[in-house]
């Protein structure tokens, strides 16, 4: 007989008996992988692609008769598939493509040293080896400290690194070693290529597009800040609608340490093949450009926290002397970045950015206008250099926001941004003043088109 709601729940929490533990011990670890599928699904299916790729494996090592004279080195496609299949294209390709070129080279070259010791002799090769591994393994590893190669290479140099030294101390004869280095390297290559056509043709993970939506979605967070900043900092709030939410005031924060993830997925996307909207040799340096200014953007926020958390011990009547260029300076920020975010994310050019820097620079002068005539005689100065401070980093929080756009106007020249179209569906007749009537405009999305 099933069991009701009521009656599953109590047993689950009073188990007695060793099954009802174990059932209700797996219940609740269904309960936790079916969490973890809706929070994480792309985690999910990097899981479920491992495993489709080690299928792919078996089954071609049990096909006769191809794969049956490879022996037992079968298992380096299986090594290779479970140490190259990483969660996106990038880094499984960047990898695969290194450990099969590092093999192919060590391979030859572990080869060649092997023959050229053993021509010297039973001595003779008792010396030359070790001194073959300590100049190719010390050279190798001199190159893993070069930026130059270990941003991207250095994968590949390990593998050198290991598979130069397993050839070098082989005890194997001339003839077996080459069969041996034949039938790995090909493993090898197999195994690399089921991982490369896995990650690709089941739902791939682009690491370049999920640098492209950051840089946008960082751009986001920022705007989100300098649209709520005004109410909060002047005390807005107080008197019109309270908003309970102020998360997004805080949102900023994962900006400041994304340095790390944007210049790893900077790397890995230039591995990446041609696909979507991104086409080959498109400016990924150039997004870890306007990240860095976005930081840069993003510390100055911080500092407008500090100043944030205490603006309601200092004075109206000394915040009402800047309040109204400051309210104008924190609104065109967070709309230069939305329409920033907005033109990155859909790769359109757009010129109203630049219209809203401009009226920021335009409240920038009116507020120092204001500065220099110092209009807090006898307000007292612990106040004053509080909020004076608060002007100042808007004031250089613009110098910011033009960077940013800078950058995004050359990212658009380099990548070929679309500019953005205005299409207009029809006309809009005047409104008499006489009409006491509500009148209301619908205005539909327009999704700029990225291909003409």
């Amino acid at each position: 007989m099933a069991l009701s709601g009521a009656e599953y729940t109590r047993d689950c929490s009073c188990p007695h008996t060793l099954p009802e533990k174990l059932w209700c011990r797996l219940v609740e670890l269904t309960k936790i992988a079916m969490k973890f599928g809706q929070d994480h699904p792309r985690r999910l299916i990097h899981s479920f692609k491992v495993g489709v790729a080690l299928v792919l494996i078996s089954t071609l090592h049990h096909f006769r008769p191809s794969f049956y004279a490879f022996g037992d080195n079968i298992m380096w496609a299986v090594l290779t598939v479970v140490v190259v299949l990483e969660f996106s294209v990038g880094a499984t390709l960047g990898k695969g493509l290194n450990r099969m070129l590092a093999t192919f080279l060590a391979g030859g070259l572990g080869v060649g040293t092997h023959c050229l010791a053993n021509l010297s002799g039973k001595k003779g090769e008792a010396v030359l080896t070790p001194i073959f591994i300590f100049l190719i393994a010390g050279t190798v590893t001199l190159m893993r400290f070069s930026p130059r190669f270990k941003v991207r290479y250095d994968y590949g140099l390990i593998i050198f690194i290991l598979t130069f030294c397993l050839v070098s101390l082989s005890d194997e004869k001339e003839s077996e070693m080459l069969e041996i280095a034949h039938e790995r390297l090909l493993t090898i290559i197999i195994g690399s290529c089921i991982a490369v056509m896995v990650c690709i043709c089941i739902c791939p993970v682009w690491a370049g597009e999920d640098l492209h939506n950051e840089i946008a979605g960082n751009m986001e967070k920022l705007a989100d800040f300098f649209e709520g900043f005004s109410d909060e900092y002047f005390n807005n709030s107080d008197t019109t609608h309270v908003v309970q939410d102020k998360s997004f005031m805080h949102r900023y924060k994962s900006v400041l340490s994304s340095k790390s993830s944007e210049e790893t997925m900077a790397v890995l996307a230039r591995w990446e093949p041609c696909h979507g909207k991104f086409k080959f040799h498109h400016p990924w340096k150039q997004y870890l450009k306007i990240g860095n200014q976005t930081r840069v953007c993003a510390y100055k926020i911080e500092a407008l926290s500090a100043y944030l958390l205490h603006s309601k011990q200092n004075p109206h009547e000394v915040q009402s002397m800047i309040q109204e260029s400051c309210t104008i300076i924190s609104s065109e920020c967070g709309k230069t970045l939305k329409e920033s975010s907005l033109g990155v994310r859909h790769m359109t050019k757009s010129s109203m950015p630049n219209q809203h820097v401009a009226n920021a620079k335009n409240a920038v002068e009116s507020l120092k206008s204001v500065l220099r005539t110092n209009p807090w005689e006898g307000a007292d100065y612990v106040d004053i250099i509080a909020v004076a401070a608060v002007a100042s980093l808007l004031i250089d929080v613009v110098d910011c926001i033009e960077k940013i756009c800078e950058a995004i106007e050359e990212l658009a020249s380099l990548a070929r941004f679309v500019p953005s179209q205005l299409l207009h569906q029809g006309t809009v007749q005047p409104i008499s003043k006489r009409d006491d009537s509500i009148h209301v405009i619908i205005i539909d999305e327009i999704t700029p088109r990225l291909y003409e």
